[in-house]
């Protein structure tokens, strides 16, 4: 109800766990693949380390049991994406170098804001049914040998091509990844209760900056991910896909990446 909802707005930070619970709820939180976000949003540079309590403390704040953190840890370091090593009883860990690879090639996706959508757009017929590579290289299918993408892209070099004018209404909604739809829905609800519930940035605490972020960035990041970034003149405005994008890149703003020794010292 809207009574309980200012009540919860009224109520000091030691609510944080219940302002994040949306962001928790929405499913699908592989731990390997919470680390993946963690360790891609906090640690993605060279010679950046999470040590094993600070670890241990952020995956307890999402609710992951120790046990499950080590098998998840084990696992990235089998699948070489995670390095450890231990200093004194401490463990350090970094993300290997194809671990950073495949972090920073992904960060663009991931962190662009809905203002860094491609403004101008075309539409591209190729002779070939073949999806796969227009599609990494960032276009959408719209019907079979009809795609679309951001003007800049590349383009076979046996295509045609149309500069993109105004898109209709029912193109918008025919290029919106369908089977993403729900999904897209309840990660946009869960940012907005999340928005509207949460205390500011001065009063959270490192570590709960850290696990908030994470908790974003990973309910984002696998949805986004599955799809190309559609040009914005071919977005409606209200697609829940859109919205759940600018939820994001404001709450990533208004909780700036805390810096590790930050987190460690807290």
């Amino acid at each position: 109800s809207s009574a309980a909802s200012d009540v919860y707005k009224r109520q000091p930070i030691d609510d944080f766990d219940l302002a994040i619970a949306p962001l928790k709820d929405l499913g699908g939180q592989r731990v390997w693949s919470l680390m993946i976000s963690l360790f891609g949003d906090l640690a993605r540079q060279e010679g950046q380390i999470i040590g094993g309590p600070v670890l241990s403390a952020i995956m307890s704040a999402m609710d992951v049991r120790p046990e499950a953190a080590r098998v998840a840890l084990h696992r990235l370091r089998k699948d070489k994406w995670i390095a450890s090593e231990k200093h004194g009883r401490i463990s350090h860990h970094s993300l290997t170098p194809e671990g950073r690879a495949q972090s920073q090639a992904a960060s663009g996706r991931i962190y662009a804001t809905p203002d860094d959508l491609p403004e101008h757009w075309q539409m591209v017929v190729t002779d070939d049914a073949e999806t796969g590579a227009l599609e990494k290289a960032g276009f959408t299918t719209l019907m079979p040998r009809l795609y679309v993408g951001g003007a800049g892209l590349p383009v076979p070099k046996d295509a045609a091509t149309l500069p993109g004018q105004a898109a209709p209404d029912w193109m918008k909604r025919q290029l919106e990844p369908a089977s993403l739809a729900e999904s897209y829905a309840q990660l946009s609800d869960a940012l907005h209760h999340v928005a509207r519930d949460l205390a500011g940035a001065d009063t959270l605490t490192p570590l709960q900056i850290a696990t908030l972020r994470c908790l974003i960035v990973h309910n984002w990041r696998r949805l986004a991910l599955k799809h190309p970034a559609l040009p914005r003149p071919l977005i409606r405005d209200d697609w829940a896909g859109l919205v759940a994008h600018q939820r994001v890149a404001a709450l990533l703003a208004a909780y700036p990446r805390p810096d590790l020794p930050e987190i460690a010292t807290a």
